[in-house]
């Protein structure tokens, strides 16, 4: 992706921010434009915004910015690097989305006495019509002002869409309402609004639809409002990646150290990082030895032990000892850097489903409106009088009018998403739900999605006569004492055990190899074998099978030796969590194939998927092959959805086409992804799937009655023989039906552990634990 500065060279790949889109087909009329010049390819992403073009030598990013500005639209180019963090902080309040919070307010403020005085004729006082007015006229000129404007930008392009009929069926209503109030019958004082079933033609002089104009707009601006908040979140991610790096680092230079801003670290120079510290950059470690914890990006649960000479990266973090590092790259080359660009670049990338209602009004439209023009012309000419044929006329626009199609959506969402909130679901938008249907592929992250993603003490192998209690009270004793993650593992996993542990004296930690101390007068060392082996304490062949066989099993194992023998292998490992098993069966029974993707080793890899019954694997990938992996899955056809929780996911998150984050993950996971599973448990995964297929059957059902309600009255509108009160009043029942519809969805029931609604059958009493394995 280039930059500003990309418009000195002419030529190469920009993104540019769009501004003025208010559906999916306007991001396809900028699309089709940018396409229009010779060798520019563009691809228009109405979700985030923005417009992915590469252009030839010729062609410069300024002359795509006037394309788009022909078109109707806004284009600004890409800040420079520098100022991508400070720019998405300064649009975080979101003015777009406080503009249309406002009208929003003004519009239900003000529709809901106007609703209530023409449905409800004992609200109608002497001159409850002119109050009508007062309060509909703000909510059709302020509030529905963004429809009235798009309406004549669609115009003057020769384009028509939702907004446009929005915009001329409220004007319509609004204007038919203001002649009949000043030039008919309909603001005489104690005129009652009462729907008339009859479909005989009259000139509706006294007929008014103030509450249909402002209903209308209140409706729809409310989903608009609705789409608008979940947009604006659309780059958090890429701020939560570049959020999780260091701020300061303390460099050496001329043998003292000095504190500076991370900003100001260049390539050779040398810093300091302490236990508990984020090192500050990739980089090369000079002196010291340390575990890394390096999960944030790799995906590996295991710190990594790193000394002189070995590679690290920034944004991850120092378990163990003083390192003194050179860095090697810094700013925008560093790894962490890299990965908020390629979860940059699969979010733009990822196709944006058009909405049915957005495609179907390309045609619908422009029918209706041709329609009422027709309506008006044929009744004039067939001498049926002016008035008579503006009613029919008002008729045709007020049933085709699409307050149904514009609740559709907004209330299967909300009603979906909160009932999803309730179970601990969240579904960040409705383009999401078109991703659900297709999916037959489900890629689970290992570390932190299918096991707990730390480390906990599996199994004691003790020598002939030695009691594991006893090992796991000395050994815990003197590990409770060092601060390195399997450490700390063993200690807490020998105190929940055997209680009480040992009291450690003369502690002391050789580098690389383990820890040795005397614990209640035992000399005792914990640690890798050749440690032992320097106290001459050989593992016996026992023993030294049992530690080949943990390790060939991806799992962790150090050996324990006190006075002068070596009595035990102690193995810790990252567990299965007890659910991901049922779960892996559940996904299974909605027809998608599981795929165990993860940084760890094959055997790792392989134990975990036999012990949740997966059996394609994926395994020592990084993040880049992440991404990868799920494109290659993609490329075979394939429609994938992907479960993680790291920041060494986000990106594969993204690419996918649908990604599901475990809530207990990083931000930069949740933020990427599409669905948000609040609890870290994997079966929530197959109710997320099952409620987001259901809430968008509900979605395409409301759709499709939305258009049948009025569809099928337009012929009767038409022919006169539909007064605009009764087509008022279809328009309101289908308005109702789709809510009702909608409400459905609050009766979704997660399935318990025997496959069975919740509420249905009793789960099981008790089931089989699954392997405690990593």
């Amino acid at each position: 992706m280039t930059t500003g500065a990309a418009s000195d060279a002419h030529a190469g790949r920009i993104e540019l921010a769009i501004g003025g889109m208010t559906c999916a087909s306007c991001a396809a009329r900028i699309e089709k434009r940018l396409n229009k010049i010779e060798g520019v390819t563009a691809s228009v992403n109405y979700a985030t915004e923005k417009a992915r073009v590469e252009f030839p030598q010729g062609v410069s990013p300024e002359d795509l910015v006037a394309t788009v500005e022909k078109a109707g639209y806004t284009a600004e180019l890409p800040p420079p690097p520098k100022d991508e963090t400070a720019g998405a902080r300064a649009d975080e309040p979101g003015d777009g989305l406080r503009a249309v919070r406002q009208r929003l307010v003004t519009a239900v403020v003000l529709s809901v006495p106007v609703i209530a005085m023409a449905m409800v004729p004992a609200l109608q006082f002497e001159y409850w019509q002119w109050l009508s007015l007062t309060l509909a006229a703000p909510v059709v000129v302020y509030a529905g002002w963004p429809f009235h404007r798009a309406a004549l930008t669609n115009l003057r392009h020769g384009a028509a869409t939702m907004d446009t009929l929005v915009s001329v069926g409220t004007l319509a209503a609004f204007g038919w309402s203001l002649w009949a109030l000043f030039f008919g019958t309909a603001g005489e004082p104690g005129i009652k609004h009462g729907f008339e079933f009859s479909m005989t033609r009259s000139d509706g002089s006294m007929n008014i639809y103030l509450e249909a104009a402002s209903g209308v707009i209140a409706f729809i601006l409310a989903g608009r409002y609705f789409e608008a908040r979940s947009k604006r979140r659309a780059g958090a991610a890429l701020t939560a990646l570049l959020e999780l790096g260091a701020k300061e680092v303390a460099v050496v230079r001329d043998g003292r150290e000095e504190r500076i801003p991370v900003e100001r670290l260049a390539v050779g120079d040398v810093f300091v990082v302490r236990p508990g510290e984020k090192i500050a950059t990739d980089g090369t470690v000079r002196e010291g030895s340390s575990a890394v914890d390096a999960s944030l990006l790799t995906g590996e649960s295991v710190p990594v032990e790193v000394g002189p000479g070995d590679a690290v990266a920034g944004a991850t973090v120092n378990a163990g000892g003083r390192l003194l590092v050179t860095a090697t790259r810094v700013g925008a080359d560093t790894q962490l850097a890299q990965m908020a660009r390629m979860v940059e670049d699969a979010q733009t990338g990822k196709a944006q489903v058009q909405r049915l209602a957005d495609r179907i009004s390309g045609i619908f439209v422009p029918v209706v409106i041709g329609l009422a023009v027709a309506t008006l012309g044929f009744w004039i000419g067939t001498g049926g009088g002016v008035a008579g044929a503006f009613t029919a006329a008002v008729a045709v626009l007020i049933i085709a009018c699409p307050c149904a199609l514009g609740l559709a959506t907004p209330t299967a969402l909300m009603v979906g998403t909160g009932r999803g909130a309730q179970l601990g679901i969240l579904i960040k938008g409705p383009e999401v739900l078109e991703s659900t249907r297709a999916v037959d592929t489900v890629v689970l992250d290992k570390t932190g999605t299918v096991t707990t993603g730390r480390m906990a003490l599996v199994d004691v192998v003790t020598a002939d006569g030695v009691d594991a209690d006893e090992v796991l009270r000395l050994a815990g004793a003197i590990e409770d004492a060092s601060e390195h993650p399997i450490a700390q593992a063993i200690a807490k996993g020998a105190a929940e055990r055997v209680g009480t542990l040992g009291t450690v004296e003369d502690f002391a930690n050789v580098e690389g190899l383990g820890v040795q101390g005397i614990v209640d007068g035992h000399g005792v060392l914990v640690g890798r074998p050749r440690l032992l082996a320097e106290w001459s304490q050989e593992l016996p062949a026992d023993l030294d099978r049992a530690m080949r066989d943990a390790q060939r099993r991806g799992h962790t194992a150090v050996a324990v030796g006190w006075d002068g023998e070596a009595r035990a292998v102690v193995t810790v490992a990252d567990q299965v969590k007890p659910t991901s098993a049922e779960a892996v069966e559940r996904l299974k029974a909605l027809g998608l194939r599981p795929v165990l993707l993860t940084g760890d080793n094959e055997a790792v890899a392989r134990t975990v998927a036999d012990a949740v019954g997966i059996e394609e694997v994926i395994a020592e990938v990084l993040p880049q092959d992440k991404v990868d992996a799920v494109k290659r899955l993609q490329e075979r056809g394939r429609t994938v959805a992907m479960v993680g929780d790291g920041v060494n996911d986000a990106a594969a998150l993204a690419q996918a086409d649908l990604g599901l984050a475990m809530g207990t993950g990083t931000d930069a996971a949740i933020e990427a992804s599409d669905l948000t599973l609040v609890r870290g448990d994997l079966r929530v995964a197959a109710d997320a799937i099952r409620l987001s297929r259901r809430t968008l059957r509900t979605i395409k059902g409301n759709l499709f009655w939305a258009f049948a309600y009025n569809v099928a009255a337009l012929p009767l509108a038409a022919t006169g023989l539909l007064t605009p009160m009764i087509a008022g009043g279809a328009m309101a029942f289908s308005s109702v039906f789709v809510v009702s519809n909608s409400l459905r969805l609050r009766r979704f029931r997660p399935l318990t552990g025997d496959g069975a609604p919740a509420g249905g059958r009793p789960a099981a009493a008790s089931r089989a634990e699954v392997p405690a394995t990593r």
